[in-house]
């Protein structure tokens, strides 16, 4: 019997893989998968719209810890939404010790979204982090975990500390996680530490561990991962330099090519044969959106693969619908571009950006924004000359960053990834002077191969659409109840309302 996912769905953007859309890849029997990243600002924006629908309302309603649910509702949402014009509420940057208020955010936050995302059917849901925003990882991740998360999934780093976080908040124990900080020292405090019966308000019994899944792009960091975790890893997403969002950079550093992208070679593709020698199971992602590149994998020894771009640009994704319609109609007309930016975001890794009016990606548009940072989840922990922990930004106005020991030349065309994803999902933030932050959005090189789920008529599809055009022949995944019997993709209760 097969017990894995055929398909995951990638755990894209900020609030791209939003509740809705993991709820309906799960139901229909594959893995869908929340993102974590932003979680708590996308969970304050919500009710400070006035949470249309009354859906984080019913999530916080089922939080095991009635007392932070309640705190969070009282400070965050707005009856009614807020006024239109007025900007949402500044929330506290994370640091390495964090407020209660934000820790708070993270549990309910990270709860919430997964809570949803499991109701009407009975299969798994996962949860995409990445590794770099480290500083909300602790409470996030356990907030998941009381939502009854099935798999946590990590990429843009090396998580080898994760696995051993999973099995002490599965048991309510004290967890750590060391932050990276630039210039640090032997003997620096970089421990940050989540004790969850600080927030408990009674005893509960164990979670379920989830299944850990990280994201790699190479043999090295599989077999890394495999033998120095401290924990269990359960699977690896191998994820090309054709996936939608940070790729990893080229092996060797070589030049750009003509058109300014990073340029792959053949030391930057996995050697499956080895990757097969771990005797775990491995999903392979970027590029691998269609049927003839599922049976691919399938005949190489993967277990499925992971898409991302076919889901990002589905009905139930969090993308706007300007921006949605808007890429449809250039993938329609055969005129869709994604540009592998070498430099647009501030962690130093390429991004994959969509050429797009309107957005970032306009050299006019980016110019015409006023540099601030003011959400902080890329920023980059540092030593001060005193010995303290500082934070900066390349993406921040460049006399700040350079006042912080930042280099000035590596300010030049870093744009604000964590504003614009916000925009991209609807919750842009506006700024004195009536200015609202632009969108940026992030595709994988198969942009344009998404005709293939586009119906002639029309320009919305829905992620069955893609499962059913994805596994038109291949069997449906069965999953194995703990009883040992087989359990088929169906709903088991009626879904809430989306």
């Amino acid at each position: 019997m097969n017990t894995l996912p055929t398909v995951i769905q990638g755990g894209m953007g900020a609030g791209v893989s939003n509740w809705r859309l993991a709820s309906s890849v799960s139901r229909l029997g594959q893995l869908g998968v929340v993102s974590g990243t932003a979680l708590d600002q996308i969970f304050a924006r919500r009710l400070q719209d006035g949470d249309p629908g009354g859906h984080m309302r019913l999530g916080l309603d089922h939080f095991p810890f009635s007392e932070v649910a309640e705190r969070v509702w009282s400070r965050y949402f707005i009856p009614g939404g807020k006024p239109a014009g007025a900007p949402y509420r500044k929330l506290r940057l994370h640091a390495k010790d964090n407020s209660i208020e934000l820790v708070e955010l993270c549990l309910a936050a990270n709860f919430v979204e997964v809570y949803l995302a499991r109701q009407g059917h009975t299969y798994p849901v996962g949860i995409n982090y990445l590794e770099k925003v480290q500083i909300p990882h602790l409470p996030s991740i356990y907030g998941a975990m009381l939502g009854g998360v099935g798999y946590v999934l990590m990429g843009a780093g090396i998580p080898l500390k994760i696995p051993g976080v999973l099995d002490r908040l599965a048991k309510h124990e004290p967890a750590t996680y060391e932050l990276q900080v630039h210039g640090a020292c032997e003997g620096d405090d970089r421990t940050m530490t989540f004790v969850p019966r600080h927030y408990m308000d009674r005893d509960h019994p164990p979670l379920t561990r989830p299944k850990f899944l990280p994201i790699v792009a190479s043999n090295v960091l599989a077999t890394t991962m495999q033998k120095k975790s401290n924990g269990r890893v359960d699977g690896f997403v191998i994820e090309g330099p054709e996936a939608g969002g940070h790729n990893a950079p080229p092996r060797g550093n070589p030049p750009l090519n003509e058109a300014g992208e990073p340029a792959y070679g053949l030391r930057d593709r996995v050697d499956l044969q080895k990757l097969r020698e771990l005797d775990l199971p491995f999903w392979l992602a970027g590029g691998y959106g269609s049927p003839e590149k599922l049976r691919e994998a399938l005949a190489a020894g993967a277990a499925g693969v992971q898409v991302g771009t076919a889901f990002a640009f589905c009905t139930e994704s969090g993308i706007s619908a300007q921006y949605k319609h808007a890429i449809l109609n250039s993938v329609r007309r055969g005129q869709a571009r994604v540009f592998t930016d070498p430099v647009a975001s501030p962690t130093d890794f390429p991004f994959k950006v969509v050429q797009l009016e309107d957005s970032l990606s306009d050299p006019t548009v980016y110019l015409a924004r006023p540099r601030v940072c003011d959400l902080g989840y890329l920023r980059q922990a540092y030593r001060t000359p005193d010995g303290t922990i500082g934070y900066r930004c390349a993406a921040e106005p460049v006399t700040a960053y350079v006042s912080k020991g930042g280099a000035a030349e590596n300010t030049a065309g870093r744009k604000c990834l964590c504003n614009a994803l916000l925009a991209n999902i609807g919750h842009p933030q506006r700024r004195g002077g009536g200015y609202l932050e632009k969108g940026l959005i992030t595709s994988g090189n198969d942009l344009s191969t998404l005709t293939l789920f586009l119906p002639a008529d029309g320009l919305a599809f829905s992620a069955a659409d893609v499962l059913a055009k994805l596994l038109c022949e291949v069997p449906p995944a069965r999953w194995a109840e703990p009883d040992g019997s087989e359990r088929r993709p169906g709903c088991s209760a009626v879904p809430i309302p989306v």
